[in-house]
C-alpha cells in the first residue's frame, strides 16, 4: 500500500494589506521531500506527520512531497501559488502508483487568479491519480468548504476545536479513514448543509463547546464516520464563503442528509449566541484596571495576525500608557525594524524609539516613546497545541507600568513563551493584553483570572456588516435577515 502526503496551506484575508509571496511561505514552513522535522508537525502538515509515525508499523509506505506555509496576511502571488502546486503534483506524479492521498490543507487560501485554491489542488491530484485512489484531506473549520473541492475527495475532515488544539487528533482520523477506505472496510459519502451564515465559533464559550461535543459523540454511531462543522473564513471575499456542516457516513447517503440537515438547522439555531461579548478600548481597559484578579487577559481579535492583521496596531497600548497602567504587558508587536534597534541598543538600554503603526490606517499611529530594553532574544518560538509557532528575533521594552513584546516574525499570541523568551513572566502580571481572537485561550486561558474581549480599530472588525465583500454568495446572514439554507452536497 503506498500514501502520498503534501502540504500548501495558508489562510488568506483578501482585505488585508500584506501581500503573501513565496518568501512568506519561505518565512515559515518551507520544506522539501523529506525535510519535515520529527519532532512535531508544523502549521497544516499533521497529516504528514501522523502518517510518518504509523506508516511501519501499519505496513504502508509514505512517499513524502513538499510542504509550503505561510502565516494569515493578504492573497498569494498569482506565480508563487502555481509554482509551489506544481512542485507537489510533480512529486505525486513520480510517486505513482499510489493507493491513497493525505493532503494537509487550510481550506481558505486565495491567490490571484484562483478563488477556490484547495478545490484546484483536489481537482488537480484527482486527474493525475484517478478515480480509485482514497483522497483525504485536513481543513481549518475556518475555511470555505466548497463544492469543487468535496467533489475531487473522498475524506474531508475538519478540526473541531477553536482554539485549533486537535489537529494532530484529526489526522489520525483523516489516516485512519483512509485506509479502511483503501482496504474495503467502509465506503465514505459526504453530505453537507449550507447554513447561509457568517460567525464566530469559539469551543471555550458553552454554546460551541455543548454542540461540538455532541457533533464528536455521534461519530462511531449508525455507520456515522465523521461530522464537522466549518465555521467560515469571514475576512475573505469568495463567493462559497458560509458556515456549513459535514457528516460522513459509511454508504449511507441518505442517512448523511438527514444528519447534515438537522445539524445544520441547530446550528443555524445559534446564530448571534456563539462569541463572547466584545468591549470597546476605553471599557476593556476600565475592566481589567478595576478587576480585583491577576492576572486578567484582554483580547485584542481586531489586530490578529492570525487573521491576517499586521499585529501592529497601537490603539489598546496608548491607552495603557495614558492611563499610567501598572503591572501590564502587551504582545506581539510585530516591527522587525523597532525590534533590530532595540539590538542595536542592547540589554538596558534606555533611548527613543518609534514603533508600531506601521502598516496602514487601521494599524493607528506609531508610538514616541523612551523605552528601556527588557530581554532580548534571538530565534524564538511559542508553543500551540502540538505545535512550534516561530517568533523570530524578540524584544521586550518597558514604558512606564507597561511592557511590550516586539517581534520580527509575524504571528498571533499562542504561548507564553511569547512573553518568557524575553523574562516577562505572564502570571506575575496584572494585566496581560494578546493580539489573537481565540487561539491565546489554549495558554494564557490557563493562567487568566478573568478574560476579556475587545473590539478595537484594527483592521478585523467584529461586525461582519462592516466588511466590503463584493463576490460573497447573497443572502447570508448577518448581511441578510432572510436567508435560504439548505443541503448543497
Amino acid at each position: 500500500m503506498r500514501l502520498f502526503a503534501a502540504t500548501l496551506a495558508t489562510e488568506t484575508n483578501t482585505f488585508s494589506p500584506l501581500p503573501t509571496s513565496l518568501a512568506s511561505y519561505r518565512q515559515s514552513v518551507f520544506l522539501r521531500p523529506g525535510e519535515h522535522p520529527t519532532e512535531t508537525p508544523l502549521m497544516c502538515t499533521a497529516p504528514l506527520w501522523v502518517a510518518r509515525r504509523r506508516a511501519a508499523a501499519e505496513g504502508f509506505t509514505l512517499i513524502e512531497g513538499s510542504c509550503f506555509a505561510a502565516s494569515p496576511a493578504g492573497t498569494t502571488n498569482g506565480a508563487d501559488y502555481e509554482w509551489m502546486r506544481d512542485e507537489i503534483l510533480a512529486e505525486l506524479r513520480a510517486a505513482m502508483p499510489l493507493d491513497g492521498v493525505l493532503l494537509g490543507l487550510h481550506g481558505a487560501m486565495v491567490a490571484h487568479g484562483y478563488d477556490d485554491v484547495e478545490g484546484d489542488i483536489v481537482a488537480r491530484v484527482r486527474e493525475i491519480v484517478g478515480p480509485d485512489c482514497v483522497i483525504g484531506v485536513e481543513l481549518d473549520p475556518h475555511c470555505h468548504l466548497t463544492r469543487k473541492r468535496l467533489a475531487g475527495a473522498d475524506i474531508v475532515i475538519l478540526y473541531k476545536e477553536f482554539p485549533h488544539t486537535d489537529v494532530v487528533e484529526r489526522a489520525e482520523e483523516v489516516l485512519t479513514l483512509v485506509l479502511r477506505t483503501i482496504s474495503g472496510e467502509i465506503r465514505p459519502v459526504m453530505s453537507v448543509y449550507d447554513c447561509r451564515q457568517i460567525g464566530s465559533y469559539p469551543t471555550t464559550e458553552p454554546l460551541m463547546r455543548a454542540f461540538v461535543d455532541k457533533l464528536s459523540a455521534l461519530e462511531g454511531k449508525g455507520g456515522v464516520l465523521s461530522v464537522s462543522a466549518c465555521h467560515c473564513f469571514p475576512y475573505a471575499d469568495v463567493p462559497e464563503l458560509s458556515g456549513r456542516i459535514l457528516v460522513i457516513t459509511d454508504n449511507d447517503k441518505p442517512g448523511a442528509d438527514r444528519l447534515a440537515t438537522a445539524l445544520g438547522e441547530e446550528f443555524v439555531s445559534m446564530r448571534g449566541r456563539t462569541a463572547p461579548p466584545y468591549l470597546d478600548v476605553q471599557a476593556g481597559v476600565d475592566a481589567a484596571i478595576a478587576a480585583n484578579a491577576t492576572p486578567v487577559v484582554l483580547a485584542d481579535p481586531a489586530d490578529n495576525a492570525g487573521g491576517g492583521a499586521p499585529s501592529d496596531n497601537t490603539t489598546i497600548l496608548r491607552e495603557l500608557i495614558a492611563r499610567e497602567a501598572e503591572g501590564a504587558a502587551l504582545g506581539p508587536i510585530w516591527d522587525p525594524i523597532a525590534c533590530g534597534l532595540c539590538f542595536d541598543a542592547g540589554l538596558g538600554a534606555t533611548f527613543p524609539l518609534r514603533f508600531g503603526g506601521k502598516i496602514g490606517p487601521a494599524s493607528g499611529q506609531p508610538i514616541d516613546a523612551t523605552v528601556t530594553v527588557i530581554g532580548l532574544a534571538r530565534d524564538c518560538w511559542q508553543s500551540f497545541g502540538p505545535t512550534k509557532v516561530p517568533l523570530g528575533d524578540c524584544a521586550a521594552i518597558r514604558i512606564g507600568g507597561v511592557e511590550v513584546v516586539l517581534i520580527s516574525n509575524r504571528t498571533q499570541a499562542l504561548g507564553l513563551e511569547l512573553f518568557r523568551n524575553v523574562g516577562i513572566e505572564p502570571t506575575e502580571k496584572r494585566i496581560l493584553v494578546v493580539k489573537s481572537t481565540n487561539h491565546f485561550h489554549a495558554a494564557f486561558g490557563l493562567i487568566a483570572k478573568k478574560v476579556l474581549y475587545i473590539d478595537s480599530d484594527g483592521p478585523i472588525p467584529r461586525d461582519y456588516r462592516r466588511i466590503p465583500y463584493t463576490k460573497i454568495d447573497r443572502p447570508i446572514w448577518p448581511l441578510d435577515e432572510d436567508t435560504s439554507p439548505g443541503l448543497i452536497f
